[in-house]
Order: structure tokens, then C-alpha cells, then sequence
């Protein structure tokens, strides 16, 4: 009898669930960011703001209320590998690589997620996950105790690692299987409040960088924050205020807009929690850690190469004229500057395609009309087809920098690192990482065959 296997776009969504129960029962104020996104995105899609977002009807609705990305970071080449193969049973992989050098965060990165139309309507689940650069430990006798720390711990546990085996080895996982995979795998990410450091070392570790420390001092990497999206962030924003929660001065990303591009992010700050140290005497020494915050985004339209360049460039050159302050103070000045400046995009649907600034799905909406020309931009005109925005599924290394600065302290070193190799991480990873423009090319020029196909 052939075993019947769980699809691992329903194993992703059952372990995203799960991932959000656990963390709001860890951290509740994700509870009231839940509660925020639900009645903000109630309020947009009803009101004239929806007709202008054109969102492809079900598939990109109906995903938002479920949808979540999760950040994660790693010590060991071992641990990134290993990661790589768990998410692949859930239907995630590589995709995109970022470099957060520059600003002086000692880690690189990718996004593990789905890569298809189908699976990211399923549930476009995806984790930031990040591994630490232990080259930038400057303190060669702190390097090298790192080191013997991170190679001692286990993340996963004996079953999460059984299962993904058995996964490769059979070609998937039963029922039985699936729910047992979801409840190991998410040990990996609970928050332990036992260090696995004593409280000197913990002190060094966060001399050296408040990052290397969260990654180091514990026996696992703990998920440091679940984000769930909104479609209007400033709404959004306004809503943690009310409720005092310690938002961000700033939302990161480019500026609101009608027809939102790439990733806005907003969070709170990170929580203060008690960690309990092993002692010398056998006892425990009582401190402190912050890592955990909650964040809220927006997903706008995916840039292509063309509009990527523009967006970079814009917004350096905005934050050559003004960079916001770690204080706020300069807030609405900085906003100001970056309204001002990216007012070189197109805030419409069709600029931005007509440009080649971004990607988009087609939508048949006259099946029986009889047109001649047959180009896109002529069925566009003729209103046979329209655009929809392909969601944007992916980073910003200035955000996530924004993000992770904001939430290291505003006194967090800002000096830059040297550049990280995208060859060095994914010789850890095990395998390249897909390229994001590739992807979105796909989606697009599958959507425009299947309208032309049925058009014919």
C-alpha cells in the first residue's frame, strides 16, 4: 500500500500556526499586533483604497489574514545547513541574499519561503534567517570561545532531525509524521529563559555586539520576532500608539503611497526579559536579555532589476541628506525627505509597468473581446486585460538593519563591517540561493501566456 503524504504547502501553514500561537503565548503584546493587522486590513478592504491596491481577487486576499514571516538567527555553517533541510520539508527554500554588513550588524542572510504562484497562495510563510559572521569578533580568545560554545549545542531536537530524514529518504511525511515534525521543529524556536553562558560571558559577548550575545548565550536561537502584514502601516502604526505600545520613530522602506512598492516595516521595542545564568557555585545569577519585538509590514509591488536600481539609489540618496535619528527627533523631517524623493516612481499600476519599474499578474476582464493586436500594452489599453501587483515576497537590507539597530539599542555601534561573501554563506548553506528576479519574471510571464492563451 503506497503511503499517502502530507503536501508540504499544509505542513507549512499547520508549523506558521503553531509558530503563532507560541510566540503569542510568549510574548502577548504579538497578541495585540494580531488584533491591530485584523481591524486595519478589515477597514482598508472595505473601503476605496482596495479598488486602488487591485489585489487579485482570493488569491491574494484571502491569504493576508494567515500570513506571517518569522527571523531567526544561527551560529554554525552546521546549524544554517541543517535549517535548510527542515524548511525544505515545509516547501521552503533560499531565496535572495543579504548582506548586513554596512550597517554594522555581523550577519548574513537569506529568506527561506515558497517559490511558486501556487504555493504562496497556499501560505507565503517565510523566515529571515540570518548566520553569524564570527570573523568579526575582534577578540581572537572570545572568538575562539564562541566557537566552543556553539559547537557543544544541539538546536534541533533527535525526532526534528529523524523526521527530516525520513522525509528526504521517502519523499515526504505521513499525517502522523507531519504533526509530529511541526511539534519538534518548533523547539527550535521557543525562547528559553536558562542561559547556557555565565553572566560575564554573557557581558562580554554583548560588549563585543548585543547580536552576537542573543546568538551565543543560549541553547537555542529562539525566534526574536513573528510579522504579520498589513495593508496600511501607517494605520497600523497609529493603532501601537494608541495602544502604548514603543513604536518605532519611523517606518522603514519607502514612503506611503496609493500603489505601495517593495516593504514597509514598523516594531515595537524589544522586550526585556529574565535570563537565569548557570554560576560557578552551582546556583543560578539572575539578568537580563532584550531580543524580541514585535513587527508589523506592508507588502507592496516586486521592483524589477530597473526599479530595484531606482529605489536604491533614491533612497541613498535620501539618507545622504538626512539619516533618521535612533531618538525620533528627526522623524518628520526624514519622512518628509523621503516623500520628496521618491516621487520619481509612478504612484500607478500602469507607470510603473509601463516603465519596467515592477512586476505584475494579468487578469482577463473582456474573455469575448476580438482585438487585432494582441501586445500587452494594446489589451491593457483596450481594458481586455489588467494589472495586478505581484506581491513583493522578499527584504530590504537597509530595513532589516533598521529593524535589528532599533531593537540593539539606539547606542548600537554604527560603524560598518567589511563585506561579507554571498560564495562563503552559501558554501554553509549547502546550496545557491535562487534569485528573487527570476522568480518574479516566471510568475509574470506565465500569468501574461495563460491570459494570451485564453484570449486566442
Amino acid at each position: 500500500m503506497t503511503a499517502t503524504f502530507v503536501q508540504p504547502d499544509t505542513i507549512r501553514a499547520d508549523f506558521s500556526a503553531a509558530m503563532s500561537a507560541m510566540y503569542r503565548s510568549e510574548v502577548p503584546a504579538y497578541g495585540d499586533l494580531l488584533e491591530i493587522v485584523q481591524d486595519t486590513n478589515s477597514a482598508t478592504l472595505d473601503s476605496p483604497a482596495a479598488d486602488i491596491l487591485n489585489l487579485t481577487p482570493d488569491e491574494d486576499t484571502t491569504r493576508i489574514s494567515q500570513e506571517r514571516h518569522g527571523a531567526i538567527r544561527l551560529g554554525t555553517a552546521q546549524e544554517l545547513a541543517m535549517m535548510a533541510r527542515v524548511f525544505a520539508v515545509m516547501g521552503m527554500f533560499p531565496v535572495g541574499y543579504y548582506d548586513l554588513s554596512s550597517a554594522a550588524v555581523p550577519v548574513h542572510s537569506t529568506a527561506f519561503r515558497p517559490k511558486t504562484r501556487a504555493a504562496l497562495a497556499a501560505n507565503p510563510f517565510r523566515v529571515f534567517t540570518s548566520l553569524l559572521r564570527l570573523e568579526l569578533i575582534t577578540d581572537e580568545t572570545l572568538r575562539a570561545q564562541v566557537k566552543e560554545i556553539l559547537a557543544k549545542r544541539q538546536i534541533f531536537t533527535k525526532d526534528a532531525i529523524a523526521l527530516t530524514e525520513k522525509a528526504e529518504a521517502n519523499g515526504g511525511l505521513t499525517p502522523a509524521d507531519a504533526t509530529q515534525f511541526v511539534a519538534e521543529v518548533l523547539e527550535t524556536f521557543r525562547w528559553h529563559a536558562d542561559a547556557c553562558v555565565d553572566i560575564a560571558t554573557f557581558d562580554q559577548l554583548n560588549a563585543a555586539h548585543r547580536l552576537i550575545a542573543d546568538v551565543v548565550s543560549f541553547k537555542g536561537p529562539h525566534i526574536n520576532h513573528l510579522t504579520p502584514r498589513t495593508l496600511d502601516i501607517d494605520a497600523a502604526q497609529s493603532g501601537m500608539v494608541a495602544r502604548g505600545l514603543p513604536a518605532k520613530a519611523i517606518i522603514e522602506g519607502p514612503p506611503r503611497r496609493k500603489c505601495p512598492i517593495l516593504l514597509r516595516q514598523t516594531s515595537f521595542k524589544a522586550l526585556e526579559e529574565v535570563v537565569n545564568f548557570p554560576a560557578t557555585d552551582g546556583g543560578a545569577a539572575v539578568g537580563s536579555h532584550t531580543a524580541r519585538f514585535g513587527e508589523i509590514e506592508q507588502r507592496g509591488v516586486a521592483l524589477t532589476p530597473k526599479g530595484r536600481a531606482l529605489y536604491d539609489a533614491t533612497l541613498a540618496s535620501v539618507r545622504a541628506q538626512i539619516l533618521p535619528a535612533g531618538d525620533g527627533s528627526n522623524a518628520q523631517a526624514y519622512m518628509d525627505a523621503l516623500a520628496t524623493g521618491f516621487e520619481v516612481f509612478p504612484d500607478d499600476w500602469r507607470g510603473l509597468y509601463d516603465q519596467g519599474l515592477a512586476y505584475f499578474k494579468f487578469i482577463v476582464t473582456k474573455p469575448e473581446a476580438n482585438k487585432d493586436d494582441h501586445s500587452p500594452a494594446a489589451l491593457l489599453d483596450a481594458d481586455i486585460l489588467t494589472l495586478s501587483p505581484i506581491i513583493y515576497e522578499d527584504f530590504l537590507p537597509v530595513s532589516a538593519a533598521g529593524i535589528f539597530q532599533s531593537n540593539l539599542g539606539d547606542d548600537a555601534d554604527q560603524d560598518s563591517h567589511s563585506a561579507s561573501s554571498q560564495a562563503t554563506f552559501e558554501t554553509a548553506l549547502g546550496t545557491a540561493v535562487a534569485d528573487e528576479f527570476a522568480l518574479y519574471q516566471q510568475i509574470a510571464d506565465a500569468s501574461l501566456a495563460d491570459c494570451l492563451n485564453r484570449l486566442n
